[in-house]
């Protein structure tokens, strides 16, 4: 197949590229111009989103996967351009456009968040605003008009937190670097509540097959499939780094009295007694067992969770972050006054 991929430079994107050349697939990508380093045996056509897509036109593809798709007018001209171009269109979208995740094993026809393309435009109107606590709503409003513009050649991939090397959002890593370093390490919530992963090469290897298939609809892409514990993957961590960490749990309302951040400041977590905020009514007890099993009916799979942690934990070990750096995760000082206080009560 000849497959463009837009975006194409980092984790997931980077992982499908190595994965479609191994299937001697011919892949094309298109990004702003910074290449991940090692990408080699691929077209790069250089251009942006906001405007340039010059490089994209009288090109011919069979497949497209859209990493990149986020502000709903950058996805409206791309397929507007590429819709008589190509054959098959993946979309990367994210668990994050249901309305709220308080019913647990929500499925695909759970209700989403809405937006209109005027208010999402005028929102989107300065590129270093607050966009991003739209993300649900703009991922939400782009599925729509993808399909919109290519009905029934859309491949909307609802995808949960990824994990694996190349993760820069740090959530995972946090967790794997954290543990590593041993000691008391303080970990938030119930620990035989779940926790839903899904390595990206996973995700890669099955979107490969569904765009080879030229499958079609919506689907939730989360993981594993089988229930897997907060305590579970603390131990796999500890047994992958060969730590000597000594968890101490902390209760949710513990965390929550004294300001700590769920997801943030605390990856993997969210509260599972109390609204995530002012806003919610409910707690969001749903978080972590969104339903995926038309996704494993097509054909999903998941290697063993301490496979995906001893990537992560050697390509860890070539990373070299200040505590600063991180971009998620609760700094040393504050842990060590955290878990003060729990020694104490």
């Amino acid at each position: 197949m000849k497959i463009l991929v837009l975006g194409g430079s980092r984790f997931l994107g980077k992982t499908f590229v190595d994965e479609a050349l191994k299937r001697n697939h011919e892949v094309t990508i298109f990004n702003r111009g910074i290449q991940s380093p090692g990408i080699k045996d691929v077209e790069i056509l250089t251009g942006n989103r906001f405007g340039n897509l010059k490089a994209l036109q009288n090109r011919y593809w069979d497949a497209v996967l859209d990493t990149s798709g986020f502000i709903p007018y950058t996805v409206q001209n791309t397929t507007n351009l590429l819709r008589d171009q190509v054959q098959h269109y993946t979309f990367i979208s994210s668990i994050s456009v249901y309305k709220d995740w308080i019913k647990e094993n929500l499925d695909e026809n759970y209700p989403v968040l809405e937006m209109s393309m005027e208010e999402a435009n005028q929102l989107s109107m300065d590129a270093d605003g607050p966009i991003y606590q739209y993300y649900g709503h703009f991922k939400a409003l782009c599925e729509q008009i993808a399909e919109k513009n290519m009905p029934g050649r859309v491949l909307n991939i609802r995808a949960g937190q990824l994990i694996g090397p190349n993760d820069y959002t740090d959530r995972v890593p946090y967790w794997v670097n954290r543990i590593a370093k041993g000691g008391k390490v303080l970990v938030p919530g119930n620990p035989n509540r779940r926790v839903q992963i899904i390595d990206n090469k996973d995700l890669a290897n099955w979107i490969l097959n569904m765009e080879e298939k030229l499958s079609a609809g919506t689907f939730n892409a989360t993981g594993p499939d089988y229930p897997l514990t907060k305590k579970e993957f603390v131990d796999a961590c500890i047994k992958v780094t060969g730590s000597n960490a000594d968890v101490v749990w902390a209760e949710e309302q513990f965390l929550l009295d004294r300001k700590v951040a769920p997801w943030t400041e605390m990856p993997l977590w969210v509260p599972e007694n109390s609204p995530l905020s002012s806003e919610s009514v409910e707690p969001w007890k749903g978080a972590f067992s969104i339903n995926v099993d038309k996704a494993i009916q097509s054909g999903l799979s998941f290697r063993p969770i301490e496979d995906s942690i001893t990537d992560i934990y050697e390509w860890e070990k070539t990373r070299h972050l200040t505590e600063d750096e991180w971009q998620a995760g609760m700094q040393a000082d504050r842990e060590k006054e955290l878990l003060n206080l729990l020694a104490n009560n």
